[in-house]
């Protein structure tokens, strides 16, 4: 992440900063924070530029040293990487949940009689939501990664080897999903289900914006194992950016109702459908290992692979039934309001 902050800084922060907060008017607390703790000698105020990355070398410019927080202030840089995290995360979000609408999902799905009203308008409120709530959770590891606490490294002779900047590709999928897997499971546990997962199950068809509407504590556990993978293995510093965007892309694939993957491996949206249809299976992130060894699995229907069987009457009106079944027996009553002319047929699980 020091490669995403020095990018930042770069290109914006610096400037906020020394106009925010500049070095003439430090205050007592600021000060404070720059002091040596044992001894009475005050430490230089000046930053000492040294690239993140020698790969992507950006020469400071003269707001670089003009704060009274320099570029390496565990303040300026916790504050910095909340900032980075929490709106970096909704342009994420927005960019490739809209691509994904505008070019991907079927428009027919409105017409699902599990489709809420207002849907897209409420997945994209609790998103905002829950971003600035994640963000807190996550900005802590964040800056362990910047202040050198973690495995990630540069170039491969600061790494286990060539070999290892392939390898580490397939080993991160493996442990995520693992994790993932048996995180996913446990927030269907009753009492952390109602308290915490529930909010993201309320999509029983989710569209692309669906993908990051969660519990701020739902989807920080989930995603935990994401970050936490680089304090236990070598990771290459633009690898885990690349594999930061390529989570966030597939969550949001998953979520698109597009049925490409009719794959016995591959957890793809298929997959992901059948778990928001019917709660406990398929709970997989990436593949379908764990859901198999966990019992777990359920193989999606074979009318979701064609278009006009799985936007079929007959299909939503068997979907419906198994899950308005399935909600009884997980949340008691469905308190879900869904569209025009299927408030009626909601009431029935009641």
């Amino acid at each position: 992440m020091d490669v995403v902050l020095e990018v930042f800084d770069t290109f914006g922060f610096d400037r906020l900063w020394a106009t925010l907060l500049p070095a003439s008017s430090a205050s007592d607390f600021v000060r404070s924070t720059l002091v040596d703790k044992t001894s009475t000698r005050e430490l230089p105020t000046l930053y000492h530029y040294q690239p993140a990355s020698q790969f992507l070398p950006l020469e400071p410019s003269e707001w670089a040293f003009r704060s009274a927080l320099p570029r390496d202030n565990i303040i300026r840089q916790t504050i910095s990487l909340y900032l980075i995290s929490w709106l970096f995360g909704v342009v994420i979000y927005f960019v490739f949940a809209s691509l994904s609408y505008l070019f991907i999902f079927d428009k027919a799905t409105f017409a699902h009689p599990k489709f809420l009203k207002n849907q897209i308008r409420q997945e994209i409120r609790q998103t905002l939501h829950a971003l600035p709530v994640m963000a807190i959770f996550t900005v802590p590891m964040f800056v362990a990664e910047v202040r050198g606490h973690s495995k990630l490294y540069d170039a491969s002779a600061e790494g286990p080897g060539r070999w290892y900047d392939i390898l580490q590709f397939p080993i991160f999928i493996m442990f995520t999903d693992c994790f993932v897997y048996w995180i996913h499971r446990g927030l269907h546990y009753p009492a952390i289900y109602k308290r915490l997962h529930k909010p993201h199950h309320k999509w029983i068809v989710p569209s692309p914006y669906a993908s990051h509407a969660f519990h701020p504590l739902d989807g920080f556990s989930q995603g935990f194992p994401y970050h936490v993978f680089p304090f236990i293995f070598p990771l290459q510093k633009f690898a885990y950016i690349t594999l930061f965007v390529f989570i966030n892309i597939w969550t949001v694939f998953i979520h698109d109702g597009e049925y490409v993957a009719n794959s016995p491996i591959i957890n793809g949206a298929a997959c992901h459908t059948m778990h928001h249809l019917y709660f406990n299976f398929n709970y997989g992130q990436f593949t379908t290992l764990w859901d198999r060894l966990g019992g777990s699995y359920r193989k999606p229907n074979p009318e979701l692979f064609t278009k006009q069987t799985k936007m079929g009457d007959k299909e939503w009106q068997r979907q419906s039934e198994e899950m308005e079944k399935m909600v009884q027996e997980i949340e008691g009553v469905d308190d879900r309001s869904y569209g025009d002319g299927q408030a009626a047929e909601a009431k029935k699980v009641q």
